[in-house]
C-alpha cells in the first residue's frame, strides 16, 4: 500500500468509530455495521453494490465488517454486477489481450447474476481468501485475486476463467 492508502484507511477507520455512536442511535445491535459501511462509502465512494443479490450482498457487507472491526482491514469493491451488455463488452475486450483469460461471456458470468464480487486492496484480498468461507465468499480464479464469488460450499478453484473441471483436475492429477 502506498501512504496515501495508508492515510486513507487511517481516516476511514477513524470515521467509522466517530459515526459509531451515531450509528448506535439509528440501528442498536447492528451499530457496527452500519458505522463500517458508512465509513467504506466515504473510503471508496464510487463502488456499487446495487445489482448484488441479496445473498451476495448481505455476505460481502457482513465479511467486510467483521474485517474492518476485527482485524483493521478494509475491503472495497471495485466490481459487482454487470449487465450483459458490459459484460460483453469486457469479454470481447479479453479476447485481444495476450495471456490467460480474464473475463466469461455473459451467459456464464457470476458478475450477471450479481454473484461476483471484485474486491481491493489485495489485503482485503487475502483476508477474504483466508476467511471468507464462513461468508460462502470464495476466490475461484488462481489467475484473478481479487475475484470472490458468493457458493453455498467451497468451489473448485480453476486456473482462469473458462477453463473446464474436467481438465482442469486432470492436469493437476499428474495426467494430460
Amino acid at each position: 500500500m502506498t501512504r496515501r492508502d495508508d492515510l486513507y484507511a487511517l481516516a476511514a477507520k477513524t470515521l467509522a468509530r466517530l459515526l459509531y455512536p451515531v450509528a448506535h442511535l439509528s440501528a442498536p445491535g447492528r451499530a457496527r455495521h452500519v458505522a463500517c459501511q458508512w465509513a467504506l462509502a466515504v473510503r471508496y465512494p464510487r463502488e456499487s453494490l446495487a445489482g448484488l443479490t441479496p445473498a451476495a450482498h448481505h455476505a460481502f457487507t457482513t465479511a467486510r465488517t467483521e474485517a474492518f472491526w476485527r482485524d483493521g482491514v478494509l475491503i472495497g469493491l471495485t466490481s459487482g454486477y454487470r449487465d450483459a451488455a458490459e459484460q460483453h463488452r469486457i469479454y470481447v475486450a479479453d479476447q485481444d489481450k495476450p495471456g490467460l483469460p480474464r473475463a466469461l461471456p455473459p451467459a456464464e458470468s457470476p458478475h450477471v447474476r450479481g454473484l461476483a464480487m471484485d474486491v481491493r486492496p489485495r489485503e482485503g484480498a487475502r483476508w477474504l481468501e483466508e476467511h471468507g468461507s464462513r461468508h460462502h465468499l470464495y476466490r475461484t480464479y488462481d489467475n484473478e485475486w481479487w475475484h470472490f464469488e458468493l457458493h453455498p460450499t467451497r468451489p473448485i478453484r480453476l486456473p482462469y476463467p473458462g477453463a473446464r473441471i474436467a481438465s482442469t483436475v486432470r492436469t493437476r492429477g499428474g495426467t494430460s
